[in-house]
C-alpha cells in the first residue's frame, strides 16, 4: 500500500527507493506485483484501478508536500 500511494504521489521509482530505504529494483519488483494483482498495465492504470477498488481515495493527497 505504501508504495501504490507513494505511485499515485507522483513519485518516480528512484524517489521511492529513497524515500523507503529500498533498492531500485526492490521497487521495481514490488511495482510489478502491484500491476498483476490489481490487473494493471502501467501506472496510471494501477491508480484508477487501486481507486476503484478503495484502495486509494479518489483524489490522492500529495504526499511530497506533508514531509
Amino acid at each position: 500500500m505504501e508504495i501504490l500511494k507513494l505511485i499515485a504521489s507522483g513519485y518516480s521509482n528512484k524517489e521511492i527507493a529513497n524515500q523507503l530505504f529500498i533498492s531500485i529494483s526492490t521497487v521495481k519488483s514490488h511495482t510489478g506485483n502491484l500491476f498483476l494483482k490489481l490487473g494493471a498495465r502501467d501506472r496510471v492504470n494501477a491508480i484508477i484501478k487501486a481507486q476503484s477498488l478503495g484502495y486509494l481515495e479518489p483524489l490522492a493527497q500529495d504526499w511530497r508536500a506533508t514531509g
